[in-house]
C-alpha cells in the first residue's frame, strides 16, 4: 500500500458518459480515480490515460457491481494502491428499454431482478465496502447517480424508474444513518450522449432532444459534463449537504 496525498474517488461505470466526465473532472482537480466497467475495458483504459495525462494516478477495474466479489475486488485494489477512499460515485447502471409503460408484457421478473441488482444492490454493496475507508476521510461522501425517472415515474421502463426510486430512498436512509459520511443523489433528465442514442435509435433520439430543447424552461438538454460538475460540487463544496436529491434537467420536471 502506498498512501497518497491526493484524495481518492471510486467511480463505477466510469468508461463513458457521466462516469467518464466525472472521472476526468476529478482528475483535473487532482483526485486519483478508480473507474469500473463491465464490458468496455478498452474505453476505460483510454479514460485512465486521460486522467494520468492530467497529472494524477488512475486505474480501471473490470467489475459488475451486482457481483459482491467484484465490488470487494474494486475496493481492495483501490485501497491497496492508494491507502484511502474519500468519495464513492455510484454511477454504474442498466435498463431495459420499454417506453410504453402500459405494456406490462414488455418486462418480466428477470428484467426487474437484473435492473435492481445493478441499480440498487450494486450501490448498496459498494457503500458497505467503502464505509470503513470513507470514515477515515476528512470529507467523506457518496454520490448516487439516479434519474428523473425515479421521481416522475417516466423513462426507459417501469423497472428502471422503480429501481431509481429505490436508489433515491436508499440515499435518504443512508444519509440519515451513515454520518459523518454525506450521502447525496443526482437525478439527471435526458442526458445527451451515445447511451440514450443507442437505446432510442437515432430518429427518436433527435426528436426527443429537439422537444426538450424547445419546451424545457432553460431550453436545453443536459450534458454528461454538466452532471459531472454537479457531482463535484456535492463532493467538494457542499460540505453541509446530505440526504438531498438534486434534479439536473433544465427544468424538464416542471413540464411533466
Amino acid at each position: 500500500m502506498s498512501a497518497t496525498k491526493n484524495p481518492v474517488a471510486i467511480v463505477t461505470g466510469g468508461s463513458r458518459g457521466v462516469g467518464k466526465a466525472t472521472a476526468l473532472l476529478l482528475a483535473s482537480q487532482e483526485w486519483n480515480v478508480c473507474i469500473t466497467c463491465t464490458n468496455s475495458l478498452e474505453d476505460a483504459l483510454l479514460v485512465v490515460q486521460q486522467c494520468k495525462d492530467l497529472g494524477v494516478d488512475a486505474i480501471a477495474v473490470v467489475a459488475d457491481v451486482s457481483n459482491n466479489q467484484a465490488c470487494i475486488d474494486t475496493v481492495t485494489q483501490t485501497v491497496d494502491l492508494w491507502g484511502r477512499v474519500d468519495c464513492l460515485v455510484n454511477n454504474a447502471g442498466t435498463t431495459k428499454f420499454a417506453f410504453n409503460h402500459g405494456d406490462l408484457d414488455a418486462l418480466d421478473a428477470a428484467d426487474f431482478l437484473h435492473i435492481y441488482s445493478v441499480n440498487v444492490i450494486g450501490p448498496f454493496q459498494m457503500v458497505k465496502l467503502c464505509q470503513p475507508h470513507l470514515l477515515k476521510s476528512a470529507n467523506p461522501c457518496v454520490i448516487n447517480v439516479s434519474s428523473i425517472a425515479g421521481i416522475k415515474g417516466i423513462g426507459s421502463s417501469i423497472a428502471y424508474a422503480a429501481s431509481k426510486g429505490a436508489l433515491n430512498t436508499m440515499t435518504l436512509s443512508m444519509a440519515r444513518n451513515l454520518g459523518p459520511i454525506r450521502v447525496n443523489c443526482v437525478c439527471p433528465g435526458f442526458v445527451q450522449g451515445d447511451w440514450l442514442k443507442k437505446g432510442l435509435g437515432d430518429e427518436n433520439y433527435d426528436s426527443a432532444l429537439t422537444n426538450i430543447e424547445k419546451n424545457t424552461p432553460l431550453k436545453l438538454a443536459v450534458t454528461a459534463e454538466q452532471v459531472a460538475e454537479a457531482i463535484l460540487n456535492l463532493m467538494t463544496l457542499s460540505n453541509v449537504v446530505t440526504g438531498e436529491t438534486l434534479l439536473l434537467d433544465g427544468g424538464f420536471h416542471l413540464t411533466v
